[in-house]
């Protein structure tokens, strides 16, 4: 992936929580035409996340557009045909323990660590201030015991 492009509602909230919250750094800010704003927060491994702000873009919808604040505790987590459901971040398995206790004490809400039964992962949940579900998700296998569909390809477009 080269960058995913989302929508945020408060521009410096949003570069606030990704790069002083997350530590992640702000790498391009961009002035639209139409009085916006577009910017890239680096994700590592040469990917971003891009955000656009505008005062003209609709409020999002909790439950169709995003997940709804109050069911991320209980995991009932879904939302609409072609909206994003959310964005997961790979981190080391001996860190995860330390990111969440680090985001709540910084006053981030998260959901317990989960042990995923159906994927060798182990996660936990957040919401960034647009609404926008993040998770930070850990291999519990090395990526060379995984089978062998499930490892890191090149992505192969238009054969």
């Amino acid at each position: 992936m080269n960058h995913l492009a989302l929508v945020c509602r408060d521009f410096q909230e949003t570069i606030d929580f990704y790069t002083i919250t997350l530590g992640l750094k702000l790498i391009k800010n961009i002035d639209l035409p139409s009085g916006g704003k577009h910017f890239f927060i680096d994700i590592g491994n040469n990917n971003t996340l891009a955000f656009f702000w505008s005062t003209k873009a609709p409020e999002s919808v909790p439950g169709i557009s995003s997940v709804r604040p109050e069911a991320f505790l209980t995991g009932d987590i879904i939302t609409a045909h072609g909206s994003m459901n959310h964005v997961a971040f790979h981190v080391p398995l001996e860190k995860l323990e330390e990111y969440k206790e680090k985001l709540v004490s910084k006053g981030v809400q998260t959901t317990p660590v989960l042990h995923h039964t159906d994927v060798p992962m182990s996660s936990f949940y957040f919401f960034d201030p647009n609404g926008i579900l993040l998770e930070f998700a850990a291999n519990l296998q090395s990526l060379d015991t995984l089978p062998a569909e499930l490892k890191e390809k090149e992505a192969i477009f238009l054969k």
